[in-house]
């Protein structure tokens, strides 16, 4: 079985897949309520509307899997985006796959930070969210509406990795 090293996140590395979202010098910043808080403005684009979709706010609660994390699924959303943004104040995982048929031999994992969330583009295969440390909740900005707007995918032996830190 493959070992995938989880690396960093940084919006760079993790451009081909989505948006990273964060309180970035990178951020158009407005200031609002008369100076008191400073607006991290339009961070990611929200793309929702294929099919007549539209934005939902969810909260997920995910639990960590057993370590090794053997990475054995992974799903894309062909009609809108996908945003999470951890609440719990813990890091989490992001293992992703470039969008188009599924490669797993082009997977990447990256750490993210507690205050990073990120933004799957329409299309990009990823598995779903990994909390590290204890039970972990996530803001999730997705499409509700009409289609099948999830398609999984069982990796076969050859195509599991384990994820090493």
């Amino acid at each position: 079985m493959r070992t995938l090293v989880a690396k960093p996140l940084t919006a760079e590395a993790f451009a081909p897949y989505g948006d990273v979202i964060e309180a970035s010098s990178a951020a158009e910043m407005i200031r609002i309520n008369q100076g008191n808080t400073l607006r991290f403005h339009n961070l990611m684009p929200l793309d929702v509307a294929d099919g007549g979709g539209s934005a939902c706010v969810n909260i997920f609660r995910s639990t960590p899997l057993a370590l090794p994390i053997v990475i054995k699924t992974m799903e894309y959303h062909p009609l809108g985006s996908q945003a999470f943004m951890p609440l719990s104040g813990e890091p989490y995982l992001v293992v992703v796959g470039k969008a188009g048929q599924f490669d797993g031999t082009v997977l990447e994992a990256f750490i993210a930070a507690p205050e990073q969330g990120v933004n799957y583009a329409k299309g990009t295969w990823h598995h779903f969210s990994l909390a590290l440390n204890k039970v972990s909740d996530f803001l999730v900005l997705d499409r509700q509406g009409d289609g099948d707007n999830c398609v999984e995918h069982d990796l076969s032996a050859d195509e599991q990795v384990t994820i090493s830190f």
